[in-house]
């Protein structure tokens, strides 16, 4: 459902690749983590998988729909949550998110429903009608996820979701994920909480200098590796590629 071959990603201000040949796949009920340093390129790859940011060579695609050749149609199947709040404080949380609905064309009735369900979900009812400007971080987290559901997309694309989130309401994220995937869909995510994405992942990748270091399935890690968590792993492969500069890809 998410396709994408040899992308690369160089900003005008750097002479270096903020992302470089990137090769992955994400497949139908897959919550699928990316992981690596900051810095790294975790956030460029995932603004030119949404279609944020232009890139320079590679292919992506969204549910068999090119991204550079049918932006529309591959867009149309994303929900995003970015790692910084992008909202319009001028407005209330209930107008954002019917904005956003009405971008994805979602019919009135069907909105309705959806949205109650979410704000309870993540106990903001009665919080929508207030403006944007006076949220605290994690309430305006909330409305991201909302707003990035109210379409019912079928990728579902996170960047450091959990930030600003009470435990209970990333309880109900986690959920929520696990809810969306068993629907044929996938949620591709990025976060630091390591223990978080080996309880949830089916699939990970790390990356480091722009660079693909490794895909992991998570059954297989768990059944190869008893010993090692995906913590030590993590810091295992990225001190490596520090100490040797080494841009080979692993897939475990």
């Amino acid at each position: 459902m998410i396709r994408i071959n040899n992308l690369s990603k160089t900003y005008k201000s750097s002479n270096t690749k903020a992302v470089d040949d990137i090769s992955l796949e994400v497949k139908a009920g897959e919550i699928f983590g990316f992981l690596g340093p900051n810095g790294a390129g975790k956030s460029t790859t995932i603004k030119c998988i949404t279609g944020i940011l232009p890139y320079e060579q590679g292919h992506i695609s969204i549910c068999g729909h090119d991204l550079k050749d049918n932006p529309v149609e591959a867009k149309s199947k994303i929900g995003y949550v970015a790692d910084e709040n992008i909202l319009y404080d001028g407005l209330t949380g209930l107008e954002y998110i019917n904005f956003i609905a009405d971008v994805f064309n979602v019919e009135s009735n069907v909105r309705k429903e959806r949205i109650e369900k979410y704000a309870k979900t993540f106990d903001m009812h009665d919080k929508l009608a207030q403006r944007i400007s006076s949220y605290s971080h994690g309430m305006k987290q909330k409305i991201s996820i909302i707003s990035a559901l109210v379409h019912q997309p079928e990728v579902w694309i996170l960047d450091e979701p959990m930030t600003g989130l009470d435990p209970k309401s990333s309880f109900a994220l986690k959920q929520l994920m696990n809810e969306h995937i068993s629907k044929g869909n996938v949620v591709f995510f990025s976060s630091h909480v390591l223990e978080v994405v080996e309880k949830l992942c089916t699939k990970i990748a790390i990356i480091n200098k722009g660079k693909l270091v490794t895909v992991c399935d998570m059954k297989e890690l768990k059944a190869k590796r008893e010993d090692l968590s995906l913590e030590e792993l993590f810091l295992g492969l990225t001190n490596e590629i520090e100490a040797n500069n080494d841009d080979d890809k692993t897939i475990i």
